[in-house]
């Protein structure tokens, strides 16, 4: 098996290539990344890349096609990944996240990849009153970001041919990982507990997210690559997570605290109504993986995070201004001149 992943140098990558060398030992894995975040390193012991067949670099805006020749299956994770970054840069989240991705899966089904994995997300649901969000509910998204997602989903539906597509519509990414991101809820809140001893939460704490540790990420990652088309339809968008991982921001503080002792919450009781609150129901992927089931409990995911940060000696209050948040790496880049205002290495 020959498979190929962009954007392997992320936050999430890293145990996407863990999961699918563990899995598929004897596949040719092919990583190829842009390298913003290369250098973003956290307690690993190795290089996550060792674990790769190849490493390529260059930008998905100008991928050479016929390096998806010869792929059994395509692994997209390549984006411009949150919503600080999607509304500092909303051309360019555009032009990589949808425009690019839409070309690379047109393409990859006229090379003849068996299966494309594209990593979308529950952020489509925007605003969502009322039940859990289904994948035919109507989507209502409130960012640059979210909006590219649907606009990427969109125009895979329009590939052609018979290549298993699946848009996997992940929950809010939690947990450790070699290139730890913490500009993302759960693991914020980790990292002012160890460091303020106190979680501040913005909102009235009653807004819903759904959660899923990269760990689980990379367990549906990998039954998309060999999903079959019968299992459920050639072109297939489908919840990844779980029923029982939707949680309201304030149970996720009081959980951060009850795991880190003498942390204290604040809660902004008078804060505005936070747009982006959504539950989504995940049944679709509970009838079609039920093998690749989320098992990373809540618990499990802030406890892994408090024992990554400590064995990083991470005692760092001001890491909203430091290489640790997304969005102040591509600053930095540019600042020192490496980057470009539209994200092309100079």
């Amino acid at each position: 098996m020959k498979i190929l992943i962009t954007g392997n140098m992320g936050y999430v990558g890293p145990a996407v290539v863990r999961r699918l060398r563990t899995r598929f030992p004897d596949a040719h894995i092919h990583g190829h990344d842009n390298a913003y975040f290369g250098h973003c390193l956290t307690g690993s012991a190795i290089l996550p890349e060792s674990l790769l067949d190849r490493q390529t670099f260059g930008d998905v805006r100008e991928l050479d096609m016929e390096m998806l020749r010869g792929q059994d299956a395509v692994v997209h994770l390549a984006a411009v990944s949150n919503d600080p970054m999607g509304n500092r840069f909303a051309a360019v989240t555009k032009a990589i996240n949808q425009d690019a991705s839409a070309r690379i899966g047109h393409a990859a089904a006229a090379a003849g990849v068996r299966n494309f994995v594209f990593a979308s997300s529950c952020s489509v649901y925007g605003v969502a009153t009322g039940g859990p969000r289904r994948e035919e509910d109507p989507l209502n998204p409130v960012t640059a970001y979210a909006a590219s997602k649907i606009g990427t989903e969109q125009a895979l539906a329009q590939v052609e041919g018979d290549m298993a597509i699946t848009c996997l519509r992940f929950a809010t990414a939690c947990g450790m990982s070699d290139r730890l991101r913490l500009d993302l809820v759960l693991n914020d809140f980790v990292a002012c507990a160890l460091t303020r001893g106190e979680i501040s939460v913005l909102s009235d704490g009653t807004p819903w997210r759904p959660l899923i540790d990269v760990a689980d990420m990379a367990r549906a990652i990998e039954w998309a690559v060999i999903r079959k088309v019968e299992d459920g339809n050639r072109f297939l968008t489908v919840n990844a997570g779980s029923d029982d991982r939707n949680y309201q921001v304030k149970d996720l503080a009081n959980a951060v605290a009850t795991a880190v002792p003498g942390t204290t919450v604040e809660i902004n009781t008078s804060a505005p109504a936070d747009s982006r609150s959504y539950k989504v129901d995940f049944a679709r992927f509970a009838a079609l993986a039920p093998d690749h089931q989320p098992q990373v409990t809540l618990a499990e995911s802030i406890r892994q995070l408090v024992e990554g940060l400590r064995s990083m000696r991470f005692a760092d209050a001001e890491f909203r201004q430091s290489p640790l948040m997304r969005l102040q790496v591509l600053q930095e880049h540019i600042a020192a001149g490496r980057l470009s205002q539209s994200l092309s290495w100079q």
